[in-house]
């Protein structure tokens, strides 16, 4: 394990790990609950977490330097004062860093009409697997050629170590509007996401709580949640004032039409940051119901919202789990999340399996394996569910032009066997 400082500490260590041929894994705060800074194979970790610098901000042209280790919370904080933030929002902002982020292409809350990572990193200076140094993309409002940045966001580590990052920092909306809708059913709700979005309306961020983590989370936080909801819908919406007025309009009386009880607006901005402190306090809210828990990460069409959820509590009650759901409804990004205790005999088995049901049914309605928290060694193996031996062996390819060699991250994303037609697919159910 290292911890460098500098790209030219992190080409170094590459540089010592390709003479040894040595695979070699690039680690942040270590929030990754795919796996895929997990090191395997007595893999070289190279931790990130002392570059820690905010190099340069340009509020004119909007955009700031900083490096892999920034906090992604910490980046907002520090510009602030410029009348500017840094949109993607993960609910883990307050630990997990940039390089994190941009390994992942992670998303967040307010990533809804904004748009995930990838849409906010416009170069990264890279150290690529034999130890070289570049910059993928640039400054520049359109980059010729191949957008080999758009291909490393979301690489997971598997293509080289970002040491520098330049981020689109957004301006800060003028005004910014917070609903919160209770509702008696949750399939009310989740008929109401969808309303919204075919209203013609794309929200700042459109979030879903269950009962059970709704109440969780007001136990924890005493954010003003109705405790006695079968499900609540916190949706934002931000621009001028004549639009968001028309739009929080609009998104109460659809809300008011698929059964919500109460549509209520934060009243300042103390309310409305408190209403996101319950939201992002989620998954710590956990603890108090069962020291463990796992948490899954698909994507489903929002159509499907309403048939999936059905299915994810029936998988539950199979598997006799405790399921709570609480996720990015506005774009489909589930994150159920199975409660237990992992002291209780056979446990495991059972949470894998609900696990592994969850993920087979978000793909059958035309979803997606990860919103944002990656594939890792997590999904690996479910990759033949989505892709064909084919379509894997073009992403080998894919990798193996960045590195040959394979040392960058090992044994994560692609299963093994993935160039050439070797992929063998797995039966169904068996993917694990």
């Amino acid at each position: 394990m290292c911890f460098p400082e500098s790209t030219d500490d992190v080409a170094f260590a590459v540089q010592i790990a390709n003479q040894f041929k040595m695979p070699f894994v690039a680690r942040g705060s270590g929030t990754g609950l795919a796996g895929g800074a997990t090191p395997l194979d007595g893999a070289l970790v190279i931790v990130t977490t002392r570059m820690n610098r905010i190099i340069e901000v340009d509020p004119s042209a909007r955009y700031a330097w900083v490096e892999p280790g920034v906090l992604n919370l910490d980046l907002t904080r520090a510009v602030t004062y410029l009348g500017v933030h840094y949109a993607p929002d993960p609910s883990s902002q307050q630990a997990c860093t940039i390089g994190g982020n941009v390994g992942t292409n992670a998303g967040g809350p307010h990533c809804l009409a904004a748009g995930v990572t990838s849409a906010h990193v416009l170069a990264v200076d890279v150290v690529l697997p034999d130890g070289s140094i570049e910059r993928l993309g640039s400054l520049a409002p359109d980059t010729p050629g191949l957008d080999l940045r758009g291909g490393f966001v979301g690489s997971e580590g598997t293509m080289g170590i970002a040491t520098r990052i330049a981020v689109r920092l957004t301006p800060n909306p003028p005004e910014i509007r917070t609903l919160l809708a209770d509702f008696t059913a949750i399939d009310d709700a989740s008929a109401a996401v969808s309303a919204i979005i075919a209203a013609g309306i794309v929200p700042a961020a459109l979030e879903m709580m269950d009962a059970q983590i709704t109440r969780a989370v007001e136990d924890f936080v005493g954010a003003g949640f109705p405790r006695d909801a079968e499900a609540v819908l916190l949706v934002e919406v931000s621009g001028l004032l004549g639009g968001v007025e028309i739009e929080s309009d609009a998104i109460d009386r659809v809300c008011r039409e698929h059964g919500a009880r109460t549509v209520r607006v934060a009243v300042d901005p103390d309310e409305r940051a408190l209403l996101w402190k319950g939201r992002k306090s989620a998954f710590g809210a956990v603890a108090r119901i069962a020291p463990d828990y796992y948490l899954h990460d698909a994507v489903v069409p929002r159509t499907k919202l309403v048939p999936v959820i059905r299915r994810v509590y029936e998988i539950a009650e199979q598997y006799e789990l405790i399921c709570m759901n609480v996720f990015h409804a506005g774009d489909g990004n589930l994150h159920p999340l199975l409660v237990f205790d992992g002291r209780e005999p056979g446990i495991w088995d059972r949470v894998h399996a609900a696990g592994d049901a969850i993920l087979t049914a978000c793909i059958e309605a035309g979803g997606v394996l990860s919103g944002e928290h990656g594939i890792g060694l997590e999904k690996r193996d479910a990759m033949t569910l989505v892709f064909d031996a084919d379509d894997l062996d073009l992403q080998a390819r894919v990798r193996d032009a960045f590195d040959p060699d394979g040392l960058a991250n090992p044994e994560k994303i692609l299963p093994k066997g993935s160039r050439c037609g070797e992929i063998q697919r797995v039966p169904e159910g068996a993917w694990i």
